[in-house]
Parts: structure tokens; C-alpha cells; sequence
């Protein structure tokens, strides 16, 4: 068999239905939400010499890292939440600025917000609408065009017919609205 003409086996199917769930999900923005509660729960259970605060301050802390690890998986699992769990995982981080060790040494405050962000800045594709049969067949999925009265279109018609047109040398905007000066412009 010449190169690039070997028929495609079932190895390559996994791959491209992973890419595909990838694609319909907010996969980075989840990726690092996950990575960001990771952090910063990580942190207060290392040894004490890597820690800034020790004890009852640490318990905030790990429970951040948790909800901003559940908000990673929401934003892969039930995309429709993307919003909630976008604002959560970024406020999450803001606040382990102040309670968990600068955020997990900042790094996990800016995963968070990076990766909050990007989860409420995901949009799901639309879905590619296939091409008509024919050329000369009306799409069916596509409301016909409303029918129009025969005859010229008068271009600033009013519910009682066109309107008249001004007179010569005068402004259409000249009335009770139009400004201190639209006297002046009359004479």
C-alpha cells in the first residue's frame, strides 16, 4: 500500500471521540479550576515548614480547594452550569488570596482565575447545518419569507400613508424639539 492510503482502523475512534467531548465542554477553564483547587488545598495539608499558617485556618482553605475542584468537574460534566460555576471557582480564588497562604503561594489564585474565567467565557458551538439537496429546493427547517404587497415600497410610510415631504428650504427636524436655535434657521 502506497504511504497515507492504509485504512483507518478502530485505534483512531477513541481519540476523536475524546477530542469531540473536549470540544463541547469548557475542558480548560475546568482543567485548571481543578489544578487551582488542587493547590490550594495541597498547601495546608504539607508539612509545617512549607506553611505559612498552621491549624484552624487551614480548614477554609482545604474547603475552597475542594468546592473549586467540584466546579472544575461541573463545568466538564453539566456544562449548562459554565456561569455558576465560572463565578464561583474565580470568587474561590479571590478569597484564598486572603485565607489560604496567599492563595496556594498565588499560583492556585491565578489558575483559579484564569480558569474561572475561561469556564464563564465558553461558549458551545453551534451546531453546522448541513447543506440543502439541491439547489433549487427550499430548506425545510426554514420559515418561508413573509410575502410582500406588490407595488414601490414607500420609504417613510405611516400608518395613515406616506408622509408629505417638507418644504423647500426647511429642516424635517424643525418642530418644538429642535433646539433653541431652530428659529433662526427659518429666516
Amino acid at each position: 500500500m502506497a504511504a497515507g492510503t492504509e485504512p483507518v482502523t478502530g485505534r483512531r475512534r477513541p481519540w476523536q471521540a475524546w477530542r469531540q467531548w473536549r470540544k463541547g465542554r469548557p475542558f480548560w477553564g475546568g482543567l485548571f479550576a481543578v489544578a487551582a483547587g488542587a493547590e490550594i488545598s495541597a498547601i495546608p495539608l504539607a508539612p509545617l515548614k512549607v506553611m505559612l499558617v498552621q491549624g484552624i485556618a487551614g480548614v477554609p482553605a482545604v474547603l475552597m480547594g475542594l468546592v473549586m475542584i467540584v466546579m472544575g468537574l461541573s463545568a466538564w460534566f453539566a456544562p449548562y452550569y459554565r456561569t455558576l460555576a465560572g463565578i464561583v471557582t474565580v470568587m474561590c480564588a479571590a478569597a484564598a488570596l486572603v485565607i489560604s497562604n496567599l492563595g496556594g503561594f498565588l499560583l492556585g489564585t491565578v489558575l483559579g482565575v484564569v480558569g474561572g474565567s475561561m469556564i464563564f467565557a465558553w461558549q458551545p458551538r453551534a451546531p453546522s447545518a448541513p447543506e440543502a439537496d439541491s439547489p433549487g429546493e427550499p430548506d425545510p427547517r426554514v420559515p418561508p419569507a413573509p410575502e410582500t404587497p406588490p407595488g414601490p415600497a414607500a420609504p417613510d410610510a405611516g400608518p395613515d400613508g406616506p408622509t408629505p415631504a417638507p418644504a423647500p428650504g426647511t429642516n424635517r427636524n424643525d418642530g418644538p424639539t429642535a433646539g433653541p436655535h431652530a428659529s433662526a434657521r427659518l429666516r
